[in-house]
């Protein structure tokens, strides 16, 4: 327990033993490797509403519940589009993330924990690629990925579709059972943890508390994650030293 004192990211009473077998790493971009300042958040926002009241030739507050809608029911607010109006997703994916990318800092703490992990990574995003692209050269971690799945290479489908996440296993061959994800969005688990995979939802800082009080007190089914950490550059540092103590598996 005192090795965990040295770890912010984690809860005393996590036992990260079943990560001595993970040999495969799945990070989600938005929100999880990096989290939008509040003025390029409402920049993504704008965008989106535009391009929809621009297609639909809706009023700015129907285009933001057309939005919202789409996006509750489809994972993506592009699947809906794309699915009942015929919008190019293209088009919308290309005009929403045409921003300026130099917001993002870079995060070589992040950096440095994300290359300590053993076995290759990779990212699973609803997002476009060459978005991807722009994120993660300025987050300083181009170099650290083994591939991209984006809306496109994943067959146009937007997670939670399952659909996501069978093609990322048969892409790649990752053993789900030896496979860690890690998401902002509870719902983007549920899959995951269904094939086996250790599942952890990123929370934004100083909510995992709260986030733990309500989950403790559901009464539903299990909860989609294994962990949380509002700390994911810590928590990957208990990971990789957890693996490294410990003889891997062939």
């Amino acid at each position: 327990m005192a090795r965990r004192a040295l770890h912010p990211g984690v809860d005393p009473d996590d036992d990260l033993s079943p990560f001595r077998d993970v040999n495969v790493w799945v990070f989600d971009l938005d929100d999880t490797l990096y989290a939008p300042t509040p003025e390029l958040a409402a920049i993504y926002d704008e965008r989106m509403r535009s391009f929809i009241r621009r297609e639909l030739n809706l009023s700015a507050t129907e285009a933001d519940r057309v939005r919202q809608d789409l996006y509750g029911r489809y994972g993506a607010t592009v699947r809906g589009l794309m699915t009942e109006h015929g919008v190019s997703p293209d088009a919308y994916l290309a005009y929403v993330h045409d921003i300026d990318h130099s917001a993002i800092a870079p995060n070589p703490e992040l950096a440095e924990a994300i290359a300590a992990l053993p076995g290759p990574r990779y990212v699973l995003t609803n997002s476009p690629l060459h978005h991807a692209g722009k994120v993660l050269a300025r987050l300083g971690m181009s170099d650290l990925f083994a591939g991209i799945f984006d809306f496109a290479r994943s067959g146009q489908y937007a997670k939670p579709h399952p659909n996501v996440y069978a093609r990322l296993i048969a892409e790649t061959g990752a053993d789900p059972r030896r496979t860690a994800i890690f998401e902002d969005l509870a719902r983007n688990l549920i899959e995951p943890r269904r094939l086996g995979m250790a599942t952890i939802l990123v929370l934004p800082p100083g909510t995992r508390d709260v986030f733990r009080a309500s989950w403790d007190l559901e009464k539903g089914p299990e909860p989609a994650a294994h962990f949380l950490t509002e700390n994911l550059a810590a928590f990957l540092r208990a990971v990789a030293e957890e693996t490294s103590t410990h003889d891997r598996p062939a």
